[in-house]
């Protein structure tokens, strides 16, 4: 079960959460087992997620993890109690099925990015997944449903699920190959194999490399540029349109394209777009 996560200024046990300069930071924070995934930060990441996109002084969100690492996967406790479930012939569907998991007022998408571990494209605000080390199964399926991936060169990457006789998990069957095409989710995922984060980008799985010493320096002047000369309508509107173009054809991306262009041209955020261009002087976008 997911932990509830009804009030939002709860005090965070398995995650860190910093607002700073508008950036929101998520840490995942168990790092001496590597960030492993529990129903707990389950709960306290999506809390945050919709903590950060809640608040106005938030222009992008970052993921990371403590430590070495950035996630390494469920907590092997979480798998051990699955398989003795299944072994006495109790239930495991609760602990796996997919539920409603979009973000309250946030972006309104199909229900392909509802459901548990998809929901994050429904949220508002750019999300950077700063992939610090290495990062496994349920680790590698959050970083795929950030908006922007980037790694350090101590990060490590693997499906692992073949390697558990598992099976692609939560939608990365489709996610895959929708970002890096078929013949490399094939070989990532049938053989479970380790993989470095220069072939992760060669890939296209991230898109740029850092070294260790500095990677979050550089994430955040990529974070503070998009949060600062960025106008969030802009954002906002262009993730809906991005995201929903991966399900739809390429005409009707071409109409909602064409139906979402009257309504900027009345956005305060156009004007001011275009005034701070002419006046030579940085962005004040509200957002509006």
């Amino acid at each position: 079960e997911i932990a509830p996560t009804e009030d939002q200024n709860m005090a965070y046990s398995e995650i860190l959460y910093d607002v700073s300069d508008k950036i929101a930071t998520i840490t995942l924070n168990r790092p001496d087992k590597l960030n492993a995934w529990t129903s707990v930060m389950e709960g306290e990441v999506r809390a945050a997620l919709i903590e950060a996109s809640d608040d106005d002084n938030v222009g992008a969100i970052i993921l990371t993890g403590a430590g070495r690492g950035f996630c390494s996967g469920a907590d092997m406790n979480n798998l051990n109690s699955l398989q003795q479930g299944a072994s006495s012939g109790g239930p495991t569907s609760d602990s796996v099925r997919a539920v409603d998991n979009a973000i309250p007022g946030g972006l309104s998408l199909s229900n392909d990015f509802s459901l548990r571990y998809t929901y994050f494209p429904t949220v508002p605000k750019p999300i950077i997944a700063a992939i610090n080390g290495p990062a496994a199964g349920l680790g590698l399926i959050m970083s795929l449903y950030c908006d922007v991936r980037f790694a350090s060169d101590a990060a490590v990457f693997s499906t692992a699920f073949s390697r558990r006789g598992l099976i692609a998990e939560h939608g990365i069957s489709w996610m895959l190959p929708t970002l890096i095409g078929p013949a490399n989710a094939l070989d990532i995922t049938l053989s479970a194999r380790k993989f470095t984060a220069a072939e992760a980008k060669d890939m296209g799985l991230v898109s740029k490399v850092f070294p260790m010493e500095g990677f979050m320096d550089e994430v955040r002047a990529y974070a503070t540029e998009m949060a600062t000369l960025a106008s969030p309508r802009s954002i906002r509107v262009m993730k809906r349109q991005i995201y929903q173009a991966m399900l739809n054809s390429l005409e009707h991306s071409v109409l909602l394209a064409n139906s979402e262009m009257p309504a900027s041209f009345e956005s305060e955020d156009f004007k001011e777009g275009v005034a701070h261009f002419v006046e030579r002087r940085a962005p004040n976008f509200t957002g509006n």
